[in-house]
């Protein structure tokens, strides 16, 4: 998964599709996101649970643990050793979501420039992807060494050709039970690995290449183009 994504609806629309009872805590905010083209280390909006309470945060994207000051902060943990390895061991229990409505991945399609896509879920629903992250839990401020990942797995289907690695996404039944406090991390560890919505369930399409500059935003970002520019 390349590290490019978007955000633009609002909380309270993906807070919706969730279907949580719970009641919410909101720091991001009631308007639209409108971040059509998400890098990493900038604030994204995350959902977690703190016992019966769902809490909107806007978190970095991208940790590392204090000890790891020789590389930049990972955006993305592979599902097949985030649940056991030292890297990932202090943040696996706490589990989030990163409702999204779409990512981007870049093709080598023999040009001088690689092609963007543009990968939604076809039935135009929010993407939920499993993360884990450190955030402002127990009622405490914000701090510097807060951050996310996103946990990947190996792509399947045809999205193999876009890119080897995919997000974890999870249908809203499953989103709630990754976000319930209650459920094991044994249990945890199954769904990301094992329920992750399939191949089918996303299409995608040629982008614009402007998407790579970070700088660009707006709507004409996610429209297909069918004709791109050499």
């Amino acid at each position: 998964m390349c590290g490019r994504l978007s955000q633009y609806t609002g909380i309270h629309d993906f807070v919706a599709v969730l279907s949580m009872p719970n009641a919410m805590v909101n720091s991001a905010g009631d308007l639209p996101l409108e971040r059509y083209n998400a890098a990493p280390s900038q604030q994204l909006a995350l959902l977690y649970q703190e016992n019966d309470t769902l809490h909107a945060d806007l978190v970095r994207w991208g940790w590392r643990p204090h000890w790891a000051k020789d590389r930049a902060p990972p955006i993305n943990a592979r599902v097949e050793k985030v649940a056991h390895g030292p890297f990932y061991r202090p943040i696996w229990p706490h589990r989030a979501i990163t409702p999204i409505n779409n990512w981007f991945e870049w093709v080598d399609e023999g040009g001088p420039k690689k092609q963007p896509y543009l990968i939604r879920r076809r039935d135009l629903a929010p993407i939920f992807c499993a993360a884990i992250g450190q955030f402002p839990t127990a009622g405490r401020e914000p701090g510097e060494h807060d951050g996310f990942v996103i946990i990947t797995a190996d792509s399947q289907g045809g999205m193999i050709d876009i890119h080897d690695r995919r997000p974890v996404v999870l249908n809203p039944e499953l989103a709630r039970e990754w976000l319930d406090p209650a459920t094991p991390p044994e249990r945890a560890e199954q769904m990301v690995l094992h329920q992750g919505e399939p191949a089918e369930a996303f299409e995608w399409y040629k982008v614009d290449r402007a998407v790579g500059n970070v700088r660009n935003q707006g709507p004409e970002l996610i429209r297909p183009i069918t004709d791109p520019m050499p």
